[in-house]
């Protein structure tokens, strides 16, 4: 399975940034408001999951979607993505409602709630992988940025991934790095 989430997430940015180009193109995406692509330090320690043992890179790919509902000065929009480790360790793939606030200096910030599916273990089995409890995780991502451009951005971006000790085993899991952003 992590073969083909990697296959999929380079598969999928390289559509997306081959067809960004001209306004006809861009039309074509009207329902898609903005992708990232990420590079994230996998099942970081000390955190909220406070301990890790699971090593390697995730490649995280999200797209963000253009219906909104104002809120607080933000905008509420759905996200889908996925983050594929790279050491053959959990790899996952989440659904979110994600708020964002964006101030005019460029500076972004975004938190939000979901879902996730994943294929690691979920009891504990080996010390250097994580007993997850359950193959449907709450996900929650935050993440804060400066906008570079109308159309791109940078930012550092913090998932969690846990089953919020509604089963035995709820080691959870954190990850933690940078996203580069590409608006249409």
């Amino acid at each position: 399975m992590h073969t083909q989430i990697i296959r999929v997430l380079v598969f999928s940015l390289a559509c997306i940034v081959s067809s960004a180009g001209s306004a006809e193109e861009q039309k074509t995406f009207a329902w898609l408001h903005e992708v990232k692509f990420g590079i994230l330090h996998h099942d970081t320690g000390g955190l909220w999951s406070g301990f890790n043992r699971e090593s390697g890179v995730d490649f995280n790919l999200e797209a963000i979607f253009s219906p909104h509902i104002k809120f607080l000065g933000g905008s509420i929009r759905p996200a889908f993505g996925g983050s594929a480790n790279t050491a053959g360790d959990t790899s996952k793939l989440y659904t979110d409602i994600r708020w964002q606030y964006e101030h005019t200096s460029g500076v972004f910030f975004g938190i939000g709630i979901g879902g996730a599916v994943h294929n690691g273990k979920l009891h504990f089995e080996q010390h250097d992988r994580k007993a997850l409890g359950s193959r449907v995780l709450f996900h929650i991502p935050i993440e804060i940025g400066y906008r570079l451009s109308a159309r791109t951005s940078l930012s550092v971006y913090f998932d969690h991934v846990s089953n919020a000790f509604l089963a035995d085993e709820n080691e959870g899991m954190d990850t933690l790095g940078g996203r580069f952003g590409l608006r249409f």
